[in-house]
């Protein structure tokens, strides 16, 4: 990922806030297809007590991705994930700077994290009826009813299981990109919160002003 120093963002606080808040991320494989792409709810658990940082997930068995993971295990490849978090659309006509000079151009502005490590293909029940539901009381603890993998009957939850396939992702590289401005004057700064702002865009809250 390309990141000028403006930008680069490893405060670990950061990173795993922005995991936490945007799970479904991209999971980037190479394949004898090529390279395969597809959108899955990712669990990122920081390191602690010796052990690794970790990402954990599941896809279904159907998955022609999986393929790809097998084969990058064996190979001790790794597979790329991708989390976004707010972006936003940055008009030049926000700017001071384009009533003093005119020399401004549009940009986008993004919050984004990558994470690399060697798969590892996972077809244990009992794994992989922690993980989901560890996903499920994350994804559910904001709701005033928060819906739990034990309310549904075992049998049918038992049949699903068997459905899906776990993978579990040891944290070898993780890259942050925080592209909000910062290498903007303070006023230009100002222009794009008030910009945002207008258009209750979540970007609005993550440029410095001063």
């Amino acid at each position: 990922m390309y990141v000028p120093p403006a930008f680069a963002e490893d405060r670990p606080e950061m990173l795993t806030a922005l995991m936490a808040a945007h799970p479904l991320a991209t999971v980037v494989t190479h394949g004898e297809n090529g390279l395969t792409a597809n959108l899955i709810p990712v669990v990122h658990l920081p390191a602690g007590d010796g052990a690794p940082a970790v990402l954990r997930a599941h896809l279904a068995r159907a998955n022609g991705q999986l393929a790809d993971l097998r084969a990058m295990e064996q190979a001790g490849a790794p597979v790329l994930v991708l989390f976004q978090g707010a972006q936003a659309y940055v008009s030049p006509a926000w700017y001071a700077t384009k009533a003093e000079t005119g020399k401004v151009v549009p940009t986008w502005n993004y919050l984004a994290v990558q994470v690399r490590g060697v798969p590892r293909v996972i077809d244990d029940a009992d794994w992989l009826r922690a993980q989901v539901a560890d996903l499920t009381d994350r994804l559910e603890s904001s709701e005033p009813a928060p819906w739990g993998v034990g309310d549904a009957p075992d049998a049918f939850i038992a049949s699903q299981l068997r459905g899906i396939v776990g993978v579990e992702i040891p944290v070898t590289a993780i890259a942050g990109k925080w592209k909000a401005s910062q290498n903007r004057p303070a006023a230009d700064r100002a222009g794009v919160i008030d910009g945002l702002a207008a258009r209750q865009n979540p970007m609005a809250g993550v440029i410095p002003r001063a």
